[in-house]
């Protein structure tokens, strides 16, 4: 893959160390990214013109990670007609919770596909099955990925029956 079809984009610097394993991930499936942090409400402009310049710069989706109100992904979609990925960070008093009811409570017309709390390399999986679509390499990795996991469940399964046989 030549080009870099995934964006992401962090609240704050210190969300880093949650978005790892999701980077990681990509890097293992050899699907390239741009990253970078920006605010919905310290830097709506920085913001909204990432959301609005991605697919001229060949961007096809979008993954974004924030805490507690955790506007960044809701902010993305309005100004984008890309599917965008929001990851809500764990933080604050409500551990995150917050974060999880504002992105999928989105307003008609303005989704956000949206994971589990903290869950980075749920989202850019689901960021390579978009990408899976168009690229039949991605496609390939995923049904190994899959595959490797169906294998590690069966001989998991086998040494807990001959546990107790």
């Amino acid at each position: 893959m030549v080009k870099t079809p995934v964006l992401i984009l962090l609240g704050s610097e210190s969300d880093m160390p949650l978005m790892q394993d999701g980077l990681d991930f990509l890097k293992e499936m050899g699907v390239t990214f741009v990253l970078d942090i920006a605010s919905a409400h310290r830097h709506p402009e920085k913001t909204a013109a990432y959301a609005k310049s991605a697919r001229e710069k060949g961007i096809e989706v979008i993954i974004a990670g924030a805490g507690l109100a955790a506007h960044l992904p809701g902010v993305i979609a309005a100004h984008t007609p890309l599917p965008v990925i929001g990851i809500p960070l764990k933080g604050g008093a409500l551990l995150g919770m917050d974060a999880l009811l504002s992105m999928v409570q989105m307003p008609k017309g303005v989704p956000v596909a949206t994971v589990g709390i903290d869950a980075s390399r749920n989202a850019c999986i689901l960021a390579c099955e978009i990408l899976s679509i168009k690229y039949d390499e991605v496609r390939v990795k995923l049904e190994e990925m899959k595959e490797k996991m169906r294998r590690e469940i069966d001989e998991k399964s086998r040494r807990l029956r001959s546990r107790t046989e």
